[in-house]
């Protein structure tokens, strides 16, 4: 690889790295660290952002409201996906036989760009969707650039060869700020993760409370 296309490369990265600004605009307007970050600006302060934060007054939400709330936080933690798209997600989970707040969360958790962020093949939920838009990571040895691509029980998620060098995989790789959940087996050295089957909610490594229930109750009104 030419040293130019490799300063690309990083300098490509550099600005997936940088999208703090959304993720904290979510944790801002939700009041919580939704993925657990360390520099997260609410992790600083327990009351709303703005000019009078500190002195306003928060009244019960409606129904309604919590319901909502509960939507766009889900929606936010991974990666602030479409309505459109978050929509058709839980359409198909009410299709599915079983509890539908639990098949919501089993094809959210399905999503390529969601598995990456799992495997810690990259620090954020936003940069696992740049990755995989970018043509870098391999689904059973063939490259997909979707990230709502839906995997399945035993599929193997690499990062492309020529990609594996990069600071942003590197340093993912040997954070210590999130933990492998169970059902995505990971090979570090090798950059290769099994998706070995689709999680329970319980079993999902939310930083904060999610209510997929909610969720349902909202799209139900």
């Amino acid at each position: 690889m030419s040293q130019l296309a490799g300063s690309r490369r990083e300098e490509e990265y550099l600005r997936m790295s940088k999208r703090h600004s959304t993720k904290y605009k979510i944790d801002r307007r939700m009041g919580e660290n939704i993925w657990g970050r360390p520099k997260s600006p609410v992790n600083k302060r327990a009351y709303p952002p703005g000019q009078h934060g500190a002195n306003a007054r928060r009244g019960k939400m409606s129904d309604f409201g919590t319901q909502l709330r509960a939507k766009q936080k889900l929606k936010g933690y991974y990666g602030n996906i479409t309505e459109k798209q978050f929509r058709r997600t839980y359409d198909e989970a009410t299709r599915q036989r079983g509890d539908a707040s639990e098949n919501l969360i089993g094809l959210l958790e399905r999503r390529l760009d969601a598995v990456v962020y799992r495997a810690k093949f990259v620090p954020t939920v936003f940069a696992a969707r740049q990755f995989v838009n970018h043509g870098h990571v391999l689904v059973n040895g063939k490259k997909v650039n979707i990230p709502s691509y839906r995997c399945k029980e035993g599929d193997v998620i690499e990062v492309r060869e020529k990609s594996r060098t990069m600071a942003l995989v590197l340093e993912a790789l040997e954070s210590a700020e999130r933990e492998l959940p169970d059902y995505v087996s990971v090979d570090p050295k090798a950059m290769k993760a099994t998706f070995t089957r689709v999680p329970s909610f319980d079993e999902v490594p939310y930083p904060v409370v999610m209510e997929p229930n909610l969720v349902v109750e909202f799209y139900s009104r």
